[in-house]
């Protein structure tokens, strides 16, 4: 992928998305997919946000039964398996284990009955050719059974526990990377750290306004390009209704923001998840991945800017006392804590207005995670505009579809969606296992953990990362070293980011090109090694530099809470 921005502002496009999420990511693939030219701008870095601030988690959404959103459920469970056969390199089967106490809606009669219309909801669940991909029904197991899966179970009132299957990506911010190149792939032109500051807009026949681009400054170099499009999608996630109000000051549709953040500690539950009902937090998983867990979520009204979101020491500290409660046995104090990380979901706001022109109390827990694909020219005569709001990684696919289905609609074209049958960029593997095991037989002179780190990071495009070993006589063999010696990743990744994934930044590399960062402090030496392969790359000054470590390193710290600065 190759950055110009001067060349997009000369370029007129079907349409152009602004958002590099993986709702923008999906959209600018599906679109492409369909012979549409396409733009792409984001603001920060691909997948900087909510993307790969999720819980690695492509799932059905068992709880959402409980609200009678079963067409949510459905389209879920359909879109995991859809995720598991395009991307088989990155969506994986994920047994999780789900504790029963007494006999009553936490029983196992209850929680059997939701797990059965869970597994019918999910029909299609083995229409896979890969069989290791293939998802089992749900089952009970004793009291027994369950203390031996996860002995800080709380013990009063357990009566068993109920196992069933869901699916986990291997790193979110890279599947939606390989959206983004897939989509360059097919011709779209793309752009991170291009921040959209308005529309261009032209009187409309009849009423209102056409909006026929974008303004946009590019935040490497200074300058402000206009990039036109016949429509403008705006897959801004958590800056949605800040984008619509660009267009209009009142905007149709709102948001609740919701931030949940996330626990790295060591490894607690084997290869099983579990899911957990605290009494004072609601529920939460504990999650195994890549050899640590991970703990999630909470969820709580986020009203501040979003770009001001982080986790606080307090964050931590209140969390940790919910994920106590609710496994007792743990005992997790703060210094188990080996990373953390927050998220903010996007949710359509439907907290009515009352007359005095103050909102109820907003809910984001009890708030649906459907999307709405919001047309603006109907109610709000901006013809030309379009917003996807809402909606979950699960089902980004899905809102994509309709967003393009959408767009052709309005430019008087018709090509159907192919993203279902379609390979994600380096998704052309067949069979997992039986693709690892080629590759680590084509390249013997690689650790076998080194293969298999690059085989689910960039899946059938693995001879194209160690190629960039060879771009420039005498590197190859520095490249394939390690960059730890406990690590499986080695610098060629690094280079390969810089040089063909549009990595600019020291942290787009340590956190979303390559896993280095992902699970918490990779070490000092890692982050100067990565620092000076990329400061070689593009030409970094030793105050520029010492500027990416730096920043970077902040990124594992927590911020201040509000009630640590009233303290202060």
């Amino acid at each position: 992928m190759q950055r110009d921005l001067g060349q997009m502002s000369a370029t007129d496009y079907d349409l152009v998305i602004v958002g590099g999420g993986i709702t923008g990511a999906s959209t600018a693939w599906d679109a492409a997919l369909r012979g549409l030219k396409v733009a792409l701008l984001e603001k920060d870095d691909f997948a900087h946000a909510t993307t790969s601030g999720s819980s690695k988690l492509v799932h059905g959404g068992l709880r959402y039964l409980v609200n009678g959103e079963l067409k949510l459920v459905r389209e879920s469970l359909r879109e995991r398996r859809i995720w598991e056969s395009v991307a088989p390199h990155m969506v994986h089967p994920l047994p999780f284990v789900m504790p029963t106490y007494g006999w009553g809606m936490k029983g196992p009669l209850v929680l059997g009955i939701g797990l059965a219309l869970y597994d019918i909801l999910s029909f299609d669940r083995n229409w896979l050719s890969d069989d290791d991909k293939k998802l089992p029904g749900f089952r009970r197991v004793s009291k027994g059974q369950a203390l031996d899966l996860m002995p800080s179970l709380r013990r009063e009132g357990l009566t068993g526990a109920m196992i069933y299957y869901d699916c986990q990506m291997f790193a979110p911010e890279r599947l939606c990377l390989e959206c983004i190149e897939g989509a360059v792939e097919q011709g779209a032109d793309v752009a991170n750290y291009a921040e959209v500051t308005g529309f261009e807009t032209q009187a409309a026949l009849g009423r209102g306004v056409r909006v026929t681009g974008v303004h946009a400054v590019d935040k490497a170099s200074g300058e402000t390009h206009t990039i036109r499009g016949k429509v403008i999608v705006n897959a801004a996630g958590p800056w949605a209704d800040k984008t619509m109000a660009m267009a209009d000051d009142t905007p149709a549709r709102r948001l609740i923001r919701s931030k949940g953040i996330h626990l790295i500690t060591r490894s607690l539950s084997g290869g099983n998840a579990l899911a957990v009902q605290s009494g004072i937090g609601g529920h939460f998983f504990i999650i195994p991945w890549r050899g640590v867990t991970l703990i999630g979520t909470t969820d709580t009204v986020f009203e501040d800017d979003p770009d001001e979101l982080g986790v606080s020491e307090k964050d931590i500290a209140d969390f940790l006392i919910v994920v106590n409660d609710g496994l007792p046995g743990l005992n997790l104090r703060r210094e188990d804590v080996i990373h953390f990380y927050a998220g903010i979901r996007p949710l359509v706001d439907t907290t009515p207005v009352a007359a005095d022109g103050e909102d109820e109390k907003k809910d984001s827990y009890n708030a649906s995670r459907a999307a709405e694909v919001y047309d603006h020219a109907p109610d709000e005569a901006i013809d030309g505009l379009i917003s996807a709001i809402g909606g979950k990684w699960t089902t980004s696919r899905h809102l994509a579809e309709q967003v393009v289905d959408l767009t052709l609609k309005k430019l008087g074209q018709t090509a159907k969606c192919e993203t279902h049958c379609t390979p994600v960029y380096g998704g052309e593997i067949g069979r997992l296992k039986s693709y690892l095991y080629r590759a680590r037989k084509r390249y013997p002179n690689l650790a076998p953990d080194i293969v298999e780190n690059l085989v689910h990071f960039y899946g059938s495009r693995i001879d194209e990362v160690l190629a960039t070993a060879d771009e420039r006589p005498g590197e190859r063999t520095t490249l394939l070293r390690r960059l730890a010696p406990d690590r499986p990743d080695i610098a060629v990744q690094v280079v390969h980011a810089v040089r063909h994934e549009m990595a600019l930044h020291l942290s787009d590399t340590i956190f979303r090109r390559t896993g280095l960062g992902t699970m918490g402090h990779p070490g000092v030496s890692v982050i100067t090694q990565a620092a000076d392969l990329m400061a070689r790359e593009l030409d970094w000054d030793e105050t520029a530099l010492a500027r990416q470590i730096a920043e970077t390193t902040r990124a594992f710290e927590t911020i201040p809470g509000k009630q640590q600065e009233a303290a202060e």
